[in-house]
């Protein structure tokens, strides 16, 4: 009687997880993994299921390193999924200019490995300069003789410059005499105060005695 109950329970759990493992055996035990280019430095990598093909929706966990013919050397970086694009996965950085050797591994959902030699060109300016204004003169340029008659000018304001000297040495004439006349006053008028005091002491003592 008991074990009616443990068949119903052992039927219901293998219906509940059937559902779930027979898409994961019909897409295989691995990720098949494809570095298909590479787009200003971000290279990009689409990952299916080796059996049926279908791009690989679930979360994955991937990576990606690059070896440059110089000895250059950078990753592992991770790979994120590429918006609007199922089963895309390329990097945040940014791969240099040269010639690399790429390797991507793929770990989750499934075992992925792949490597492909990429070659990155470096930035190319879409903006050149029109040839028809490479002989126009630039502002600094069409300034530059003014600027330089200016420059030339400036024995005038040198001579002025040193004629400035004789005028601040007569302005200083008559500060320093007239520091000498305060210090005399200042002498007379301690001398005065000197007597003074004595003449008032004297005073003091004729009118006691």
């Amino acid at each position: 009687m008991r074990t009616r109950p443990l068949l119903a329970v052992l039927a219901l759990a293998t219906a509940a997880v059937l559902p779930a493992a027979v898409p994961a055996a019909a897409h295989g035990d691995s990720v098949h993994l494809d570095v298909t280019g590479q787009q200003n430095g971000h290279v990009s990598t689409v990952a299916t299921w080796e059996n049926d093909h279908d791009p690989v929706t679930e979360d994955f966990a991937g990576t990606l390193s690059a070896t440059a013919a110089d000895g250059r050397a950078v990753g592992p970086w991770r790979l994120v999924a590429v918006p609007g694009h199922a089963g895309t996965y390329t990097t945040r950085e940014i791969l240099p200019a040269g010639h690399w050797r790429v390797t991507v591994d793929c770990a989750f959902p499934s075992l992925g490995h792949t490597e492909r030699e990429l070659d990155v060109d470096a930035a190319v300016i879409n903006d050149p300069v029109p040839a028809g204004t490479a002989a126009s003169p630039l502002p600094g340029e069409a300034t530059a003789g003014p600027a330089r008659e200016t420059s030339t000018g400036a024995g005038p304001a040198t001579g002025q410059a040193a004629t400035a000297g004789p005028v601040r040495g007569t302005a200083a004439a008559p500060a320093s005499e007239t520091t000498s006349d305060s210090a005399t006053w200042a002498a007379i008028g301690t001398a005065a105060a000197a007597v003074l005091l004595v003449g008032a002491g004297l005073w003091l003592r004729r009118r006691r005695a």
